[in-house]
């Protein structure tokens, strides 16, 4: 007679719970992770030596409800707002503008948002998400008042950045802010979560109060029928394989439904090198971010 461990039972298709936590665990796949989170510090610093301080909008009542404007001298500019991640329990906009040089020079106005994190929130995901909606409908409304194009407004995300990114895409805003449908003209979701029942199976669920409802209500790829722009998707070959599966499973819906999609993989980056990618014109999000936005590098 043979003895051996006992499997546990699978939480989440072939993954016991050790294994879905350790997939929704970047750490436990790019062990360089604090190396590179204080070089998007220290590259954001480096933007701000050349470029200037950003100038301060505020889109709500609370210090945190801001953007960091990085401004093209560009009139009547494009816009693209940047919603940093940090696994929604950290990042500020000020650590997340190693990018601004590539809109800047390209002629577009860029955006990094803060927002409140879930631990401040009390674990509020849904008020983490209404923050961000509500920033992008400030920037709508307001694009006079930084020379901006309302019609030429664009978001991307990395990471929970990119989940609320998402979340931006599916909003009715017709019906909860009383905008065109459209308001949002294309994005660019890079290694994000879209559909959280697995994520709400995982130990990230002990940071955030998960009922079905806001399982529901914040799993983007469930609300495909209100995406009216197109995105991209992108990841890279050495993150989790859930964060894999996830980007796969949400452009190959989007593209189910006949909508514009484009998906990317990025070869031998990790989940927090892709990033870094959006800094570089002809890095792989740098490159797709441009052409959404039919720019060209300066």
């Amino acid at each position: 007679m043979t003895f051996g461990l006992k499997k546990e039972r699978a939480v989440w298709l072939d993954m016991d719970q050790t294994q879905l936590d350790e997939a929704y665990d970047q750490l436990k796949f790019a062990s360089n992770r604090d190396q590179i989170v204080r070089r998007y510090a220290s590259n954001s610093e480096e933007v701000r030596r050349r470029l200037g301080a950003p100038k301060r909008l505020s889109y709500g009542v609370s210090p945190i409800e801001g953007f960091d404007l990085y401004a093209t001298a560009k009139p009547n500019a494009p816009i693209n707002i940047f919603i940093h991640g940090g696994a929604w329990r950290s990042g500020l906009a000020r650590d997340n503008a190693f990018a601004a040089e590539l809109f800047v020079h390209s002629g577009a106005h860029y955006l990094v948002a803060d927002f409140a994190n879930i631990m401040e929130t009390g674990g509020d995901l849904m008020l983490m998400s209404h923050q961000i909606r509500k920033a992008v409908a400030w920037a709508y409304n307001n694009t006079s008042t930084f020379e901006g194009d309302r019609n030429r407004i664009y978001i991307s995300g990395h990471s929970s950045g990119a989940h609320l990114a998402s979340i931006v895409m599916v909003t009715d805003w017709s019906h909860d802010f009383g905008l065109p449908k459209d308001i949002v003209k294309g994005g660019v979701l890079c290694s994000g979560m879209f559909d959280l029942k697995p994520v709400r199976l995982s130990s990230r669920s002990k940071d955030i109060s998960f009922t079905d409802v806001v399982e529901h209500a914040l799993s983007s790829q469930r609300h495909l029928n209100k995406l009216h722009a197109p995105i991209v998707v992108a990841y890279g070959t050495l993150e989790t394989p859930e964060f894999q599966r996830q980007s796969r499973d949400f452009a190959a819906a989007v593209e189910a439904l006949g909508k514009p999609v484009r998906l990317l993989v990025a070869e031998n980056y990790n989940h927090f090198e892709i990033a870094e990618t959006l800094a570089n014109p002809y890095g792989l999000l740098g490159r797709a971010v441009l052409q959404q936005m039919n720019l060209t590098a300066d």
